[in-house]
């Protein structure tokens, strides 16, 4: 587990696509559980270690996450993240082919199905249907593949992948929304990238940086970028 930031209030650390943020039905530790260890061991501490969840990443997902170490640093975050304006959250992500335009900004009505996990386009007076707003730009381009940076004006359900897929561009691995082959670590390249925002409690700017996987292809656009 890579720690980013930590301070008394708040630790963010460095998700790979195989981790989970919280506990569900598979029964793997969730990364929450794997930051509770390291508190109590770092600093010793006795009895249960109190960890807050604000926010989450897909599991195949990877890039910076976000905790709480106490219940007022919780409280605010998660005020925080609900407001989408007090949080600025950059992700990265490989899509194959490239967009027709370099950069853009992409708005469309989502519906999600809860039983398939999966977000649709649909039409503005569809019922359920949500508008959700991002716009990107064209950080690297590869001979199949194109390294985007992307900044999410909502918070919908698969957001990011839906709506690259809606322009002819599914993100690298994301076989559930049109993507050609899965990749080898059972993962999609999308990563949350950055997140800045004020601190819950000493109000000071934060801004924290995941590096992004090492692998070939991140690393073969990473060096273009």
């Amino acid at each position: 587990m890579e720690v980013l930031y930590e301070d008394n209030h708040i630790i963010a650390v460095n998700k790979t696509c195989s981790e989970i943020v919280q506990g569900d039905k598979t029964g793997d530790t969730p990364l929450s559980e794997m930051v509770k260890a390291y508190i109590k061991e770092a600093y010793h501490k006795p009895g249960d270690v109190f960890i807050g969840v604000p926010h989450r990443l897909d599991r195949p997902t990877s890039g910076v996450v976000l905790f709480a170490r106490t219940s007022k640093a919780l409280a605010r975050l998660n005020a925080m993240f609900q407001s989408h304006e007090q949080i600025r959250k950059t992700y990265w992500a490989i899509v194959q082919g490239q967009p027709k335009e370099a950069a853009g900004r992409l708005e469309n009505y989502l519906v999600r199905n809860e039983k398939m996990n999966k977000s649709f386009v649909a039409k503005s007076n569809d019922k359920d249907a949500k508008l959700a707003v991002l716009t990107y730009k064209t950080l690297a381009k590869g001979d199949h593949y194109t390294l985007l940076e992307v900044n999410l004006e909502t918070g919908r359900h698969h957001q990011i992948r839906c709506q690259l897929a809606a322009i002819g561009c599914p993100v690298k691995g994301d076989l559930k929304y049109g993507a050609k082959r899965s990749n080898p670590d059972g993962g999609i390249c999308l990563h949350a990238r950055e997140i800045a925002f004020e601190h819950p409690v000493s109000h000071e700017p934060i801004v924290i940086t995941a590096p992004t996987p090492n692998d070939t292809i991140w690393n073969s656009l990473m060096h273009d970028a």
